[in-house]
Order: C-alpha cells, then structure tokens, then sequence
C-alpha cells in the first residue's frame, strides 16, 4: 500500500515502557534490517538509566545448542549399533559353520548309518577283491614274433604262477614279466605248460610273496556268486562279478593247426575278455575255483571276440593237479579211459567206442569195442567232446561209474581212470 505522510504524526512518539510489551523482538527494531523507515511503527529507545532491568537475551533459533544430554544418547546409539553388529557377525559365523542361513543351501539330506555292504567287511565282494588282487599278476610275453598279454595268480610264497598256455605259448626266445596290482614289475621265466589242458607255470624271480586259496571246484554249484579278476584288453586290476551259470560244460578249443584242448568248464556270466586268460574265478569266499579261459564269442574272428556273458574256467581241482605236475616233473599226465572214439561218432544218446585197450581201465571194467557210454557219473554224454573232457577232469587214480549201453541192454561198470604212458 502507498505510504501517505498525512495519516501519520510528523513526529516520533515518546517512549512508554507500561504500554509497549518487554519482548526482546521489539527491543531492537532499530537494528532490524529489514524494517521500512516509512512504516508506521513505534520505536523503542533503550533507556540510558543504570539499575534498570537488562532485557532478555535472544536467542538465535538457528545457532548450535550446547550438547547437555544429546551426547548421552549418541553414544548409546554407537553402542547399540556396534553390538548389533557384533551380533550378526558371530550369528553369520555360526550358521555358515552349521550348514544353514537364508543364502547357503546345503546339499543332500541327514546322513544315516551306512549299510552292512558299505562298511565292506573281508566276506564282502569288495572285501574279497581287496584281499585277492596283491596275488593276481598281468603276464607279459616279448618274442621275436611279438607280444602277448594275459594274467595268472600266485600259488606258493616263493613265486610259482598259473596261468594258460596259450598265454605262454610261442618259439623262440621269450621274455616273461610279471606286474603286481601295486604296479611292480618282476622278470618271470616258463617253468613247464600243457597244451591239451591249457595250463602253463611260470616263475618269478621273487619271494615272500600271498599265495591265493583253493577252493573245490567239485562242490560249487549253480548260482554261486563268483569274481573273475585279470586284465582284460590290457585293463589291469578288473574285477568283475557274476554267478556260476553251468557246471561240466565240457570244450573242445585250439586254434585250426594247434592243440586241441579239453576240459569240463566252469560257465560263468562274469564279464571275461581277451586278458583275462589265465586269471582266477573266485567264489564268494575268496578261494580260487576257476582259471578262466576261454569265451563264447557272436564275432566272426578272435580279434572281435567280446563278452556276451558266456565264459568259461578250467576247474581248480584239474588246473591244480595239473600245474603241481609241471613243477614236480616238468610235465602233466593226463588221465584216460583205455578207449578210442572218434570225433562226431555219437548215437544221439551216448559215445560209442572204437576200440578198447587190452589192459586199459574200460576193458579192465568189462567194457567193448562198440558198447555205447551214455553216462559217467551222472554226466550225460552226447558226443565224443563230452567223453574225453569229463574224462580229463578226473585225476589218474580216480574210480568213475561209467553207464553203457550193449545191443538193448544197459549195463554200468567201475572204472579205474589212469595216466597215459606219454
């Protein structure tokens, strides 16, 4: 609004300290910067008396306060942070060493008690694997004509191995090693092998070493769990596991030109390639039964041959009787019947002779040139294979029920088997 002198005294009013209030924003309206010299205000003159009252102070809302109790407070405050994060620290440390908090997740669930097979006790087939290997070797064969690889397992504390001859088997100058499970390579030389059994014995340049347990390959029976240990395709340390799957399976091998070789085999479905010839079939209990030996193969060569879940193992009973021959004598009897048949000649239901030995265990039971064998021991025979192998098993000495067949009669005879005269 427009100042107007008229409606305004020309002159200043005179102080009055009963009708102005005591208030410290009136007392000092002369120094007030923003005051308009033409408002119509009164003005205050300090009073120049001594003794008067001195007016309140003022106080600048904007200054710093003095800190009274607020320090108080702030330091209540600090502290309370600091334990808080103490505390969270310490409680982070815990969860993280226990397994929990909202940003670590742990994997798995409450471990229990392991099972009886986890703690791996001696009878287990772990246990029986761990306890077998140290005897199990991979022999190695150099010649001139190359190189061949099977496996074999030690049988005496001084170093006697079986194997299978056609492991061994080769002219000229051979070199033989043996590797342990731990990697160990010791030299080996060729004690003695029989082709017709397919068993050979070699020696290591060492002693002081586990022999392996027999067991009787003449009371295992179909169903018994097994191991079959070697190094298979060059795999050293391969164990594998399955059941015997036939027992008297009888076999004619050999190469075309070579040894044929005949034994009653223990059938198994353990996994058996080429390098696991020579090795140990092991029963649940860790005693060798078996030398494993051959397979059955849907390959049209040996080269291809691979498992199909039929193999088979020389009997111990045979292997055994058979090695301990070679190292005694340096060679092996073999056990015959004192006849002849010939090979493919069969009735359909039994071998029929050819010729009988005068003086031989058949003729010696009674037997003759043409009387059909139907069974020994129980075993039926269909072929000449079946005869010649089941005769094999048995060692020189042993007494065999042979059942035969004369025109329309049937007959049975004790037989005495012998040792040939080779």
């Amino acid at each position: 609004m427009p100042y107007n002198p008229g409606s305004v005294p020309a002159r200043p009013v005179p102080y009055n300290a009963g009708s102005v209030p005591a208030s410290p924003w009136w007392s000092d309206a002369l120094g007030d910067p923003w005051r308009d010299p033409h408002a119509p205000a009164a003005v205050v003159l300090r009073p120049t008396t001594t003794g008067a009252a001195e007016p309140e102070p003022v106080v600048d809302p904007d200054a710093p306060r003095p800190p009274g109790n607020r320090s108080v407070l702030l330091v209540a405050v600090v502290s309370a942070l600091l334990a808080g994060l103490l505390g969270g620290s310490l409680g982070y440390a815990f969860a993280a060493r226990n397994g929990i908090g909202g940003s670590h997740t742990a994997l798995g669930g409450n471990g229990a008690s392991p099972p009886a097979a986890a703690n791996r006790p001696p009878d287990s087939l772990a246990g029986v694997a761990a306890r077998l290997l140290p005897s199990v070797v991979t022999v190695r064969v150099a010649s001139s004509a190359g190189s061949s690889l099977g496996s074999g397992f030690v049988v005496s504390p001084d170093g006697y191995v079986i194997t299978n001859d056609h492991v061994v088997e080769g002219g000229g100058t051979q070199t033989f090693t043996a590797v342990f499970s731990d990697g160990n390579t010791v030299s080996a030389k060729l004690v003695g092998q029989d082709p017709e059994s397919d068993i050979a014995v070699i020696k290591l340049a060492k002693d002081g070493l586990t022999p392996v347990q027999f067991g009787d390959s003449d009371a295992i029976a179909v169903g018994d769990p097994v191991l079959a240990i070697g190094s298979p395709l060059a795999l050293a340390n391969t164990v594998t596991s399955g059941i015997v799957s036939a027992v008297d399976r009888t076999i004619q091998a050999g190469d075309p030109g070579g040894p044929v070789r005949y034994y009653a085999a223990i059938q198994t479905d353990a996994a058996v390639n080429q390098g696991n010839s020579g090795g140990p079939l092991v029963d649940g209990g860790g005693r060798v039964i078996g030398v494993n030996a051959v397979i059955k193969s849907l390959a049209a060569d040996e080269q291809s041959a691979g498992n199909i879940g039929l193999a088979f193992a020389i009997p111990i009973n045979q292997a055994k009787r058979v090695a301990q021959d070679i190292i005694d004598t340096g060679k092996a009897r073999r056990t015959v019947i004192g006849a002849k048949v010939t090979s493919g000649r069969t009735t359909g239901t039994g071998v029929r002779l050819d010729t009988v030995e005068p003086g031989g265990p058949a003729a010696s039971a009674g037997l003759r040139a043409g009387d059909v064998v139907t069974r020994i021991d129980r075993h039926p025979l269909e072929e000449a294979t079946d005869l010649i192998a089941l005769v094999r098993k048995y060692a020189p000495g042993a007494v065999v029920t042979v059942e035969y067949r004369r025109g329309s009669e049937t007959q049975t005879a004790s037989v005495t088997l012998a040792a040939d005269a080779q």
